[in-house]
Order: C-alpha cells, then sequence, then structure tokens
C-alpha cells in the first residue's frame, strides 16, 4: 500500500417488517425534511441488522464491486487526486452547527472501490443514502474533466473534521480498503490501522479487504464523540464494525466491535492490524544515509503481555523480509509506539516525525490464545510502508465461523497505560570489541564484535540507592555476550547497558536477544526484545 497516497489525502438495508404505524411517520416526516448531503430514501437500521446482514453475505459468493473509473480519473496524479475539494456547504453535519462535521473523499487513481455513505438519525434509527454527485465537491484546481463523471460513482472514504478548525484540518480519515488513521494533539498523520488483515504473511498473495459502506450517526449538536457502522466485504471474509470514535483534546479513542464472518478457511487472520514505517534509526543506520538522524512513524513494538510482562522490541530495516509472532494468552495491549518526539533527532521539516502519534490497542473482550504478529520489509526509503503488526488467533479459522472482537484504539502521542517498571529509553548498535574511548579507526580489535547501548529509565531508578548493583540479565539465540558494563546516566535519570555480541559459528540466521536488569532477585525493568542479523563469515573484519 504505497502510504503517501495515504499520507497526503488527508448497503441499503432492508426495513424491518411489521414496522409501526408511528415508525413510518417518523420515517415520512424525515424524508420530508432531508438531512444535509444525504438525499436517498429513509430506511430502518441497527447494528443487529448490520451484523446479520454481514453473516448472509458470507454464505455467499464474493462479488468484486470495484468499478472501471473514467479516463479522467483513472489517469489522475496524486498531486491532482489532492486537488479535489470537498465543498463544505455540503457537509454531512452542515446544519447540525456542532463540534463534528464529516466530508467525503473522491473516487480516483486506485481508489476504485465505491463506498457508500449514509446518514443515520440516532433517534428515529432511520438511514438515508448520500449519493455521489459531481456538485459535492470543487473541481477548480484539477484537471477532472466533469462531462465524464457519469451516474453514481459512490465515495472513496470519509474524513471528520472537529471545531473549532471545521472544514480546515480533519483528525480522522477512512481511505482506501479498511485503512483508517488519526491524529493526536499535533493534528499530525502517521501510522494507519485497518478493519482487518488477511494472509498477510501466508503463501499467497495478501488480501485487502474493503470496507464498502459506512452509516453515520448524527451526534449532539456539542458532542465531540459519534458512532460510524461499517459493513466489510472480501473474498475470504466479511464483517460488521462498529466504531465509537471519540475526539478528545489530546489524543482520538475508538472503540471497536468487530464481528467477522469466514467465507473460506483463512491461514492467517489478523485483528486490530496496524501498517507503519520504519526506515532508521538509533539502532538501525543501513538506510540513514541523509541528512536526517532518524526516519520512522514509530520505532518500537511495545506489548503488555496477559501474563503482566512489558515487552519493547526495537523496530529494523531489516535487509530480507521478516516475521515474528510472539505468543500470549488474553494480551492486555500492544501498539506500534512513536518514544522520541525531539525534533533534533529527526531534523525533518517536511514529514514531521517527532510529531507522530503513536498507536496502542487495548482489548476490551478476551481474546484467547494466539499470537502479536510483527512484519517487517526491507524499504529503501520513506515512501513505503513497511511494518506491519496484528493479532493473530491461535485456533484455525474455518469457513463459516464467526468471531467477535472488541478492543479500544488509542492515537496518542504515547499509549494510555506504562509499566511502573524502568522503560527502554533508547537502542544503539555498533562496532564492538574494543575498549570504550578508543578510536577504532586507530586500533582496530583482533576479533569481530557487534556492540549493543541499551538505556533503560523511569521506574524508580532515579531512586535507588548509590551503590546498588545494576544486573543485566541478557541472552541470545546464538553466539555469545560479554564485556558488559553498567553506566549511570545523569541526563536521563536512568543507566546504560553496554555489552557485545560475539558469533561462535558461521551462522547468518537473524539472533534473537533478550535482556531486562534487576538489582538481587528484584526485575527493575521491562524485557528488551532485538532480532540482529549478523553479517557473513567473511565481512566480519574491519579494514
Amino acid at each position: 500500500m504505497h502510504r503517501r497516497n495515504l499520507l497526503k489525502a488527508s448497503m441499503a438495508i432492508a426495513a424491518y417488517t411489521g414496522l409501526s404505524a408511528s415508525g413510518l411517520l417518523a420515517a415520512r416526516a424525515w424524508a420530508a425534511n432531508g438531512s444535509g448531503a444525504a438525499d436517498g430514501e429513509a430506511q430502518a437500521f441497527d447494528f443487529e441488522t448490520l451484523k446479520r446482514q454481514a453473516k448472509q453475505l458470507a454464505s455467499s459468493g464474493y462479488q468484486d464491486t470495484k468499478q472501471v473509473l473514467p479516463p479522467t480519473l483513472a489517469t489522475m496524479t496524486p498531486q491532482n487526486f489532492n486537488a479535489i475539494r470537498y465543498d463544505g456547504e455540503h457537509s454531512l453535519w452542515k446544519d447540525n452547527k456542532g463540534q463534528l462535521d464529516v466530508q467525503f473523499f473522491h473516487v480516483g487513481m486506485g481508489f476504485r472501490q465505491p463506498v457508500r455513505m449514509y446518514s443515520v438519525d440516532a433517534k428515529t434509527r432511520m438511514a438515508r443514502e448520500v449519493h455521489f454527485r459531481p456538485s459535492l465537491f470543487n473541481y477548480e484546481n484539477t484537471s477532472v474533466d466533469t462531462q465524464q463523471l457519469k451516474g453514481d460513482l459512490g465515495f472513496a472514504g470519509f474524513k471528520l473534521f472537529k471545531a473549532p478548525e471545521l472544514d480546515r484540518h480533519d483528525v480522522v480519515s477512512f481511505l482506501g480498503a479498511s485503512y483508517f488513521r488519526a491524529v493526536d494533539a499535533t493534528g499530525q498523520y502517521g501510522l494507519s490501522a485497518r478493519g482487518l488483515a488477511i494472509d498477510t504473511y501466508a503463501k499467497k498473495r495478501e488480501e485487502f479487504p474493503d470496507f464498502t459502506k459506512f452509516w453515520f450517526e448524527t451526534p449532539e449538536q456539542n458532542a465531540t464523540r459519534f458512532v460510524v457502522y461499517a459493513l466489510l466485504d472480501s473474498p475470504s471474509a466479511t464483517g460488521a464494525y462498529r466504531f465509537d470514535i471519540d475526539c478528545q483534546a489530546e489524543r482520538v479513542v475508538m472503540e471497536v466491535d468487530a464481528h467477522v464472518n469466514a467465507r473460506t478457511a483463512i491461514d492467517q487472520l489478523g485483528i486490530a492490524p496496524m501498517t507503519s514505517m520504519f526506515s532508521c534509526g538509533t539502532h538501525e543506520r543501513r538506510m540513514c544515509d541523509t541528512i536526517h538522524p532518524q526516519i520512522h512513524d514509530s520505532d518500537r513494538l511495545a506489548m503488555w503481555r496477559g501474563n503482566g510482562e512489558w515487552i519493547c522490541r526495537p523496530l529494523n530495516n531489516p535487509a530480507t523480509l521478516q516475521f515474528n509472532a510472539f505468543s500470549d494468552k488474553d494480551p492486555k495491549g500492544f501498539g506500534l509506539v512513536q518514544t522520541d518526539h525531539e525534533f533534533a533527532n529527526y531534523q525533518d521539516t517536511v514529514d514531521w516525525y517527532s510529531r507522530r502519534p503513536s498507536l496502542w490497542v487495548e482489548p476490551t473482550t478476551p481474546w484467547g490464545e494466539g499470537s502479536v504478529d510483527l512484519l517487517e520489509i526491507p524499504t529503501t526509503g520513506e515512501t513505503m510502508d513497511n511494518i506491519v503488526a496484528f493479532w493473530t488467533p491461535k485456533k484455525p479459522v474455518a469457513a463459516g465461523d464467526s468471531l467477535n472482537y472488541g478492543y479500544k484504539l488509542y492515537w496518542s502521542a504515547l499509549p494510555p497505560v506504562g509499566t511502573p517498571l524502568a522503560r527502554v529509553h533508547a537502542t544503539r548498535s555498533g562496532m564492538g570489541g574494543f575498549t570504550e574511548g578508543w578510536a577504532p579507526g586507530e586500533h582496530y580489535p583482533e576479533v569481530w564484535a557487534r556492540r549493543f547501548a541499551v538505556d533503560f529509565t523511569g521506574g524508580g531508578l532515579e531512586r535507588l540507592p548509590q551503590g546498588t548493583g545494576i544486573e543485566p540479565v541478557v541472552t541470545c539465540s546464538n553466539g555469545k555476550v560479554q564485556d558488559f558494563s553498567v553506566l549511570a546516566l545523569d541526563d536521563i535519570k536512568g543507566y546504560r547497558i553496554l555489552f557485545d555480541w560475539y558469533p561462535t559459528n558461521d551462522s547468518v540466521d537473524p539472533v534473537e536477544l533478550r535482556l531486562f536488569i534487576r538489582t538481587n532477585d528484584r526485575t527493575l525493568s521491562e524485557t528488551w526484545l532485538y532480532q540482529y542479523f549478523p553479517p557473513a563469515p567473511d565481512k566480519r573484519k574491519y579494514t
């Protein structure tokens, strides 16, 4: 999925049988009064009906509804696509004069799936469709030939605005397949979430389900939260989703109720998937030959396991595709986190990586046994998302299965919860095998090694009595670790653990490193996990 298209572009349900006379009157009255951009026939709607519809849809064959766009839309550039503007005078809740409003994305480029939009009256539970029509958009600064825009092309997605920047800066965006994003207090978009991931790392082509229809409950005038429902469809699955979206001052919180139905057996089902970018950072410099010290939307995968253990797994930009599964039962939370928000550490004035939000998943229903899966894809730059994380249930998904997952998504600078222990502040890696302070360029080590520096802060480390013994506990899957140093760092009120990894054979398989610190039998920190890729034997030398 080309991230720039997302970064820059910032189903009529059958009416209930036996509808009461008062319900019919309410439907007729609402249809007569209108509802902003909504111009369709009024029909009854609720979530239970949507769930039944999604389950019934899964029992029938998949119908690909992606359309052939007119040439003026199919061949447009991203710049031209972004220049299409929705007319704010026709925004969904314009007449509500409230805190929130919704506008829609135009179809075009690779966005060929017509997404149907419905406005729902929260009191009468009646829904009316918003039909596509060119009059809803402004094409002044584009090359779009409006004479080619025939019929109801649908929309590509939607964006949500929040006062006081109504019509100027969106805070939530759903665009493309089942992708969506939100901002925190900085107003800066970053990583994306998805409704569902299918076969992301399986022996077949990955499948990208589509949100094909949305229903929007009209919020109260002063509300900063609203509810949107979505129908998901793909060759392997369908889904009924309810998003309760709370646009707070410092963050956006989404409570998700996802009901997934399998059309076919699914090799790998990804729940609460998120997609990010990591090109280079403090420990991974392979692709950092630019003026920027770091380039990433997220710097780590954080996990709060079901047994209470906190895990920090720094992200990599590996030379070859890597997939890791971290087994768990009823996880308390996980997410892709951007911990470093200092401009000096990025020096970026275009994409503002120092302002990128983190995304944290908090299960609200028991998830059972499974794993948090992490896929890291090689990338040569910053224009492609190369990091994917999601939850995979342990039990295989068979055709006809129906699954329900409840969870919250927190879009904020940092996760809403954190370990009471010391946390990993930074990870660094470089040449090893020599004494710190000696210039390795003049005094090359005789034996090749790789040095790691892991900084820990918080968790009461600054209050430890002077002379407290800090013991690093390090294990590795291959090779050996030695030459440990424990350094107090006043600048971060914490400690740096230095050690070198030495190969003991010619293997080039990834080395799994694990580290935490303790004093006596008391654990002081979360657990640091790292995957290191040793060079080939003929490269294990300094010149």
